[in-house]
């Protein structure tokens, strides 16, 4: 494990720990790695997101336009070219989850804030045919990992809707804790819906948690 210290973004404004490929550690459903997010993926990404609208329509925030039309292979090079810029300008960490060398899902740390705050936010999805398989904790794990150990950061949070019981579990067992309520805070679904915030620190993990899965017997590597 690197060791942990805060670095301060360049004079370019990007920042260190992207672009990067994490992992392979394996769970239950596969090996899990992650990488940067590739124009060549429109196809793989459409089809795993038209598939499960209904596992994901309910999580996400409300944007114009119906599921087809933000899905759909033609949707996908704008919001790749997106989440690369925000990358490259060391305002994001984005990457595409890989299971068994095929997508399966997105981890993204956004809103990188430098300076005295050294903090983000980290949220993901997977597809529903590996839920319950271990990806999305292996996937939280190798990101945070990755952002306190090279990325510099000093902070995660995870904003999640209380109904959203699977997701609770992926963060809480990982060290994740509950620090409050936000009321109304995001428009989901055609509602402004209450979410739980919870975060984790550098101090909270001095070992990683990619440590902790693999002392747990929950994950390993080949």
């Amino acid at each position: 494990m690197a060791e942990r210290r805060l670095v301060p973004a360049p004079a370019t404004g990007r920042h260190p720990g992207w672009p990067a490929r994490l992992g392979p550690l394996r769970v239950a459903a596969g090996v899990v790695e992650l990488r940067k997010p590739r124009l060549t993926d429109a196809s793989a990404w459409s089809r795993v997101r038209l598939a499960d609208r209904h596992h994901l329509e309910s999580w996400e925030p409300t944007v114009p336009g119906t599921w087809e039309e933000r899905n759909g292979v033609l949707s996908w090079p704008s919001q790749c070219s997106t989440l690369r810029a925000l990358g490259r300008r060391g305002m994001s960490l984005p990457f595409v989850i890989l299971v068994d060398g095929r997508l399966a899902g997105q981890i993204t740390v956004g809103n990188v804030v430098r300076g005295s705050l050294c903090s983000a936010w980290v949220g993901y999805w997977v597809t529903s045919r590996l839920t319950g398989g271990g990806v999305a904790t292996a996937a939280v794990a190798l990101v945070v990992d990755h952002c306190f150990a090279v990325a510099g950061l000093h902070r995660l949070e995870a904003t999640v809707r209380p109904e959203n019981v699977p997701s609770l579990r992926v963060l809480e067992k990982l060290g994740f804790r509950r620090e409050g309520v936000f009321e109304r805070y995001l428009d989901v679904a055609g509602a402004w819906r209450d979410h739980f915030c919870l975060a984790l620190t550098t101090e909270d993990v001095p070992n990683g948690l990619v440590s902790l899965l693999l002392a747990s017997g929950r994950a390993h590597i080949d």
